[in-house]
């Protein structure tokens, strides 16, 4: 250890960061801003502590613009990385809430210093953590802090429901009909592209359907809202999809209203859409919305909803029909092929009942695989032998509640009549219920169950499939494949198991 002039030991030295933070940019771009105000502060503290062996490190750390409410900033994030790395051995900051105003945050904050040696100094509150009085004062000021941002949340969320109801525009995403006119506070009618909106409600009552919609948009070039932010961030522009449409369409901001909550009030925006149109097309669209019941619309329940997806571009398939008066025909289609814009998908449709088929028979040839059947019996010898556990231990107990209903009987002095039917009532279901069990442990315990039996068992697959419902195949199928992939270029048909043994399986049979 050196020494100083005196002879006595210099202290050992302590490297300090310091780290600053805003909340907004708002004045970032001045020669000396409030983060230059609080380093500086900073560098001033450590300075006064350099007989102690303070020193600083050159690395900046600081956050402008940032929230308090979250560690999910740059800056935090490499404080806390160099912490790890045992390069900083103090953290000055200018007051405790511009590290952190959240609580749980700051305490693990806290607990990766106390594991790295690390002290916590703030400049204008006085304190230091290497002290117990430090903590406790550092506890103190975190919960109000903590407690003064949720107020101010609280406050906004009000304050902005209350400017909601009053019809003012309170920001974000805006839409495609509207301009926000900044020197108002308030959105204005964009002419152009409300007439493309006006466009959209009246095809959409004629009864075109939204994919149609979407087709017709892409062609002419119509795209989603796009604005510029005052920081000048581009946001928006994208092809108008399905999910747009029907957002829009049920939006009911399109006629110079806005909604708060489950209530309506008036805006003080201008209406593109009258009422009687708009509530229309809220007529139509509950209509054509799937439910239990409806009958304003056929929906296709089918067997490999929500598992199906195309090969070519892996996108989800949906399930349709075209009907003549004779038959109804089924199909599965790639959802990116029915978009029509940039970068759509190619991949044909294919008939519901061919995949179908395909997937059920690369059920049935995997299930009669001597590998699979041998795993198959060995797993339902074990559930075999699970199951008359369980019927031995409800028989013991039926027979222990026999004999104490017995003795009941044999107890009773001078008995009620009623007390005794009832008590003789549950002695003969006792007694009917170990019957039962013994009959049915008798049987599971004659049952073979080796390939052969599971064998014959699966060249009934088909017709035992044939007689289960829609719903029994589904959940079937749902318990063994993970997906299934259709490729509209080659019509090959992939099945995922579940399985990590039937896949290594159906893989080792691809091989050969």
């Amino acid at each position: 250890m050196a020494a100083t002039s005196n002879g006595t030991p210099a202290p050992k030295p302590v490297r300090c960061a310091i780290y600053t933070r805003k909340s907004t940019e708002e004045g970032l771009n001045q020669e000396f801003n409030s983060l230059d105000a609080q380093r500086e502060a900073g560098e001033a503290y450590i300075l006064s502590q350099k007989h102690d062996g303070w020193t600083l490190v050159p690395t900046q750390y600081s956050d402008g613009g940032y929230t308090g409410a979250n560690i999910e900033r740059p800056g935090v994030r490499q404080l806390l990385a160099d912490i790890e790395a045992g390069k900083i051995d103090c953290v000055v900051v200018y007051k405790v809430d511009r590290l952190s105003r959240s609580l749980i945050d700051f305490a693990r904050m806290m607990e990766l210093f106390e594991k790295r040696g690390v002290c916590f100094v703030s400049v204008t509150q006085q304190f230091n953590t290497k002290a117990s009085l430090g903590r406790l004062t550092l506890n103190i000021l975190l919960s109000f802090a903590q407690f003064e941002r949720e107020i101010i949340s609280e406050r906004t969320r009000d304050k902005q429901v209350a400017a909601r109801k009053k019809g003012k525009w309170t920001g974000g995403h805006i839409l495609l009909g509207y301009d926000l006119d900044s020197r108002a506070g308030k959105l204005a009618v964009n002419a152009d592209e409300a007439d493309r909106v006006r466009e959209m409600f009246r095809l959409y009552l004629e009864g075109t359907p939204v994919i149609e919609i979407v087709q017709r948009f892409d062609k002419l070039g119509w795209r989603n809202k796009q604005w510029t932010t005052q920081e000048g961030k581009l946001y928006g522009g994208s092809p108008l999809r399905r999910c747009h449409i029907y957002k829009l369409l049920g939006n009911v901001l399109y006629t110079g209203q806005v909604r708060v909550g489950d209530e309506i009030f008036p805006g003080e925006h201008e209406a593109i859409i009258d009422q009687p149109t708009f509530e229309l097309a809220q007529v139509k669209l509950k209509d054509n919305t799937w439910k239990s019941g409806n009958p304003h619309r056929i929906k296709m329940d089918t067997l490999l909803r929500g598992m199906i997806y195309c090969s070519c571009c892996g996108s989800g398939m949906y399930s349709t029909y075209s009907a003549n008066k004779e038959r109804r025909y089924r199909y599965y289609v790639c959802y990116r092929s029915q978009q029509k814009i940039e970068g759509y998908c190619t991949s044909r449709s294919v008939s519901a009942p061919l995949v179908e088929d395909a997937v059920v028979e690369s059920i049935r040839r995997v299930g009669v695989h001597p590998d699979v059947l041998a795993e198959t019996a060995v797993a339902a010898r074990q559930r075999l032998a699970e199951i008359v556990t369980g019927l031995r231990g409800e028989l013991n107990t039926t027979n222990g509640r026999v004999k104490n209903l017995k003795s009941q009987v044999a107890r009773l002095r001078n008995p009620e009549a009623q007390r005794l039917a009832e008590i003789r009532e549950q002695l003969a279901a006792g007694e009917a219920r170990a019957e039962e069990l013994r009959k049915e442990i008798l049987r599971r315990e004659k049952q073979r169950i080796d390939e052969k039996e599971l064998r014959r068992a699966m060249d009934s697959f088909e017709e035992v499939w044939k007689t289960m419902s829609l719903e029994e195949q589904r959940n079937l199928l749902r318990q063994l494949v993970e997906k299934v992939g259709y490729d509209g270029r080659t019509g090959k048909v992939t099945v995922s198991f579940k399985s990590a043994e039937v896949k290594e399986l159906v893989q080792k049979e691809a091989v050969r």
